[in-house]
């Protein structure tokens, strides 16, 4: 099977189902493998490492788009994405990002560790009630969503009793994100996307008029202060980013993990009894089952090569970080779920310019959640009826069964 074949089947049902064989079946091919039409698919950790950081390897941010997919404008899912940090190159990434990463900071997320154990246990508490009489209870529903959800929304500042509308709009938003997805998902994700413009535009709205100590009002103020800086379309569409991005990767961070342990039940016993370091298995899990599987690139210049492999310019360059993270080069027993591996280092966040701006949130809940979630229920369990999102580059599960005792 050559590169072009591989990628088709990844594209499959069968593919997005349990990417991990095609990856193989492309590493025997090399680093970089060819994949048609001027493509190239990237499976070596080192290659796509680097890769993430050339600087003439762009996303595809709407001066490409103009070129190479003229009709994007007509959606208005991505024509909200094209606007916002995650689809822009020097100089206007650089512009956004340092706004938003002035208000976001590091010292921000670190004063959540108490808010979100808090959480956590509250959470659990609800769980408990709901699976107090050995029904299943769908943790993916019940706990891996409202977790990120409930602390992005905090930071942004929106109402308690908005948030539960916002996961299936997330959901058919982030369809955008697909390498290909049908005319009905890109349907839903155009009238998502302009449910949450306009839902942050109000918010935004209520916020200049009565600021309050949240990031809403925060980059209203920065952006007011200097439109130039931040205009009023790039604030909403980094409004919508936070949001989505806050919760949705985290979400299957989660679910990922979790179904990894009930897999693993001897290292499932080891972290319930905290002889397991938290952000050791926060790691082994990205690693493992990367809740984000691909990213894409552009070449923008003459000569770039990726790894010992010429990249043309205009050529694509898939990024297979899920691939990447299963590298033999760079971990020994790859496809083993180890999380006492030293010095892991997945790329699930990405790098260089891109690297996610919620990473270390979505450490610090995973690293809260799943420890105390196992030592809540002893015998938690998982119930029949588990189901995988049917998405490639987003990994997750739409719901996970559990039962608590």
């Amino acid at each position: 099977m050559d590169g072009a074949a591989i990628m088709e089947q990844l594209m499959s049902a069968e593919g997005r189902a349990d990417p991990y064989p095609l990856y193989e079946l492309a590493r025997r091919l090399g680093p970089v493998v060819p994949g048609g039409s001027g493509l190239a698919m990237v499976v070596g950790y080192r290659e796509v490492h680097q890769a993430l950081r050339n600087p003439g390897l762009e996303v595809a941010d709407a001066q490409l788009r103009d070129r190479w997919e003229p009709d994007y404008t007509e959606h208005p899912a991505k024509l909200l994405l094209s606007r916002s940090i995650l689809e822009a190159n020097a100089p206007h990434h650089h512009r956004m990002r340092s706004l938003i990463a002035s208000v976001f900071t590091a010292r921000r997320v670190a004063a959540l560790a108490e808010p979100v154990t808090a959480a956590v246990h509250r959470l659990l508490d609800e769980m408990a009630e709901q699976g107090a009489d050995g029904s299943p209870v769908d943790f993916m529903d019940a706990f891996a969503y409202r977790l990120p959800v409930g602390v992005i929304c905090e930071l942004l500042g929106v109402p308690e009793a908005d948030r539960a509308r916002f996961r299936p709009l997330a959901a058919d938003l982030t369809t955008a994100l697909e390498l290909f997805a049908e005319e009905s998902e890109l349907a839903a994700a155009d009238r998502a996307a302009e449910e949450l413009t306009q839902y942050f535009a109000h918010l935004a709205a209520k916020r200049r008029a009565d600021p309050q100590p949240d990031l809403v009002s925060a980059l209203v103020e920065v952006a007011g202060a200097d439109p130039a800086r931040l205009s009023g379309q790039e604030l909403l569409a980094n409004l919508v980013l936070l949001l989505g991005a806050g919760f949705e990767t985290t979400t299957n961070l989660l679910g990922n993990g979790l179904a990894l342990l009930f897999e693993h039940p001897g290292i499932l016993a080891a972290v319930r009894a905290g002889s397991v370091d938290p952000a050791l298995l926060t790691d082994e899990v990205l690693r493992h089952d990367s809740p984000v599987q691909l990213t894409a690139r552009i070449a923008t210049a003459e000569g770039l090569r990726v790894g010992d492999t010429a990249v043309p310019r205009d050529g694509g360059v898939f990024l297979l970080i899920g691939a990447a993270n299963r590298d033999p080069l760079r971990y020994p027993d790859p496809a083993r779920f180890d999380p006492t591996r030293a010095d892991s280092q997945p790329l699930s966040f990405g790098g260089g310019p891109h690297y996610c701006l919620g990473a270390q949130l979505a450490r610090l809940e995973s690293a809260v959640a799943l420890p105390a979630l196992l030592r809540r229920f002893p015998a938690l369990a998982p119930a029949p009826g588990a189901t995988r999102r049917d998405r490639l580059v987003l990994r997750g599960f739409r719901t996970l069964p559990v039962t608590l005792r």
